[in-house]
């Protein structure tokens, strides 16, 4: 497509993480992590003209090494991640591999530590100055924890691509989670770290696996603060959302001012999502990619590291709103009624008509109004997710020397 001159913004070296060989990351046919979610989101991003911009480069994951997955990984995990991935038939459910959730499959490890390899390659990328922002959009497992498979996540590439930027000489990261889901697994490898902020804005784990992410759960002795938790009512829409994220993470993140910002933008927020119950629009999906775009620009000289993550309407959906992320981290947003390209649409009805059954989208937002009622306007308690929000500032907020009622 053609874009329109005063629609861009600054153009940033980008770099995206694609290659086909990400998509052997495959549960299987009837499992909700379904591949092609990265093959469709690719193919209209490119449609879309952002994967040509000239300032955009597009890099292919290595799979990542045993060494590079024990940064975050015990050594003893990766074996049994090995084992299994050379022999399914044989599975570890102690450590969550061949389970329900995350089924053993052949190449079980190498599929996964690609998916690792491209936020590591992310990471280094912002490292060494070859790009000031990247997108691994096939990333964003945040349910892996140090020892074990969780919720579709068998290793933590958005931890990996954190404990890189540590190791690189950064001082501070700010991760930012807007999965449906709680970022568990990410939450607890830097449990402990003051280093590392950690901001999950999720379903409350009361509907809603894993269960967790919770005001209270605030980080270890060592790093009191560093973990943040806002888990939101099930049904809560955009602008319940929008008032809680602008409540919560501009202040902290100016607080705790990072040197980079790492994002989770797992969509299966959706009100289309079979597997949540929240209520957002692709449209608020967009805006809250731009929000952290936003803090990136503003406390860390844009440098920011955005990944994928949950979302299981694979063609009305994820395609659209990882295509959103794409754009924004290239400084060249879409318009939310800019028509969805033909070929792209096309491509859907010839290749998945049959599997999915369902019209592809004709417009790449979904039409909806983004009003939201801001902070500063004052707190109702009888607000289910005012009442959220006050919990969350309440535990945290004084800790950073912020007044939870009126900053």
């Amino acid at each position: 497509m053609t874009f329109l001159p005063g629609l861009a913004q600054a153009a940033l070296p980008t770099t995206v993480v694609w290659d086909s060989a990400m998509t052997a990351y495959n549960f299987g046919h009837s499992h909700p992590m379904a591949p092609e979610r990265m093959e469709l989101t690719a193919r209209l991003s490119r449609s879309l003209g952002l994967l040509d911009l000239d300032h955009v480069t597009v890099a292919a994951p290595e799979v990542a090494t045993d060494a590079e997955l024990a940064a975050v990984h015990s050594e003893d995990y990766i074996a049994a991640v090995r084992r299994v991935s050379a022999d399914p038939a044989t599975p570890d459910e102690k450590r969550g591999l061949g389970t329900e959730d995350d089924p053993a499959f052949a190449g079980m490890h190498e599929a996964s530590a690609r998916l690792a390899g491209g936020s590591l390659l992310a990471a280094g990328a912002i490292l060494d100055g070859s790009a000031v922002r990247a997108v691994n959009f096939g990333g964003g497992m945040h349910h892996a924890s140090r020892e074990r498979a969780s919720g579709f996540c068998i290793y933590n590439d958005a931890a990996l691509a954190i404990q890189r930027l540590l190791d690189g000489g950064v001082q501070r990261v700010a991760y930012v989670d807007v999965d449906a889901h709680h970022g568990d697994g990410t939450q607890s490898i830097f449990w402990d770290d003051p280093r590392v902020l950690t901001i999950s804005l999720h379903e409350t784990g009361l509907t809603l696996f894993p269960g967790t992410g919770f005001a209270n759960e605030i980080g270890g002795p060592n790093a009191q603060g560093s973990a943040v938790n806002v888990a939101l009512p099930a049904g809560t829409g955009d602008a319940g959302w929008l008032r809680a994220f602008h409540a919560v993470v501009p202040q902290l993140v100016g607080a705790f001012e990072p040197e980079v910002i790492v994002s989770q933008h797992g969509c299966d927020s959706h009100r289309l999502d079979p597997l949540t119950h929240l209520n957002i629009s692709v449209d608020g999906q967009r805006e809250a990619a731009s929000a952290v775009a936003g803090l990136a620009a503003r406390y860390c000289d844009n440098r920011w590291i955005a990944t994928g993550g949950g979302g299981y309407n694979v063609i009305t959906v994820v395609p659209r709103s990882w295509s959103h992320l794409v754009a924004i981290a290239a400084g060249r947003p879409v318009p939310l009624r800019t028509p969805v390209p033909e070929d792209w649409r096309q491509h859907v009805k010839d290749t998945y008509g049959a599997k999915y059954g369902v019209e592809p989208p004709t417009v790449m937002g979904d039409d909806v109004d983004l009003w939201w009622r801001s902070w500063e306007v004052g707190f109702d308690p009888n607000d289910a997710v005012d009442r959220t929000v006050m919990a969350t500032r309440k535990e945290v907020f004084p800790l950073y020397g912020l007044d939870p009622w009126f900053d």
